[in-house]
């Protein structure tokens, strides 16, 4: 049986007080209203790195530097019409002030609060990651 894979780079971005920047899916959007990291698709011939650095310029308003993309993890998850496959990169440093281009909610929240919000089922096997690692 053959399924459709889909990359897609994840970025925990961790501020000095060691809180991490999770947006809301907007309306209009599948999973509309979950919370989720930073990140979008990757596209064809494109490295997980570079799509951060654009979709955090895109989304965020910010400007990364590929060395300050860390990888920690992944996830790997069956949607039922695709697979998800997710590096999740943790970014500690960056130029500009974070701010909503999509007119997405965003918010700081501590590791241990995360799964307070609701995420993508793809998300959730990740708290535990940031939460070691913070």
């Amino acid at each position: 049986m053959s399924v459709k894979i889909v990359l897609v780079a994840a970025c925990a971005l961790i501020d000095a007080d060691g809180r991490v920047l999770i947006a809301q899916r907007p309306p209009g959007k599948p999973m509309a209203g979950l919370w989720e990291f930073p990140g979008g698709k990757v596209e064809s011939g494109e490295r997980p790195e570079v799509t951060l650095i654009r979709e955090l310029k895109e989304e965020l308003d910010i400007s990364v530097k590929e060395d300050c993309l860390a990888p920690l993890t992944f996830a790997s998850h069956a949607y039922p019409d695709f697979h998800l496959l997710m590096p999740l990169y943790v970014c500690r440093r960056w130029e500009g002030t974070v701010t909503a281009l999509e007119g997405q909610n965003l918010t700081w929240v501590r590791p241990n609060k995360l799964r307070d919000f609701d995420m993508p089922p793809a998300d959730v096997p990740l708290i535990a990651h940031l939460m070691a690692l913070i």
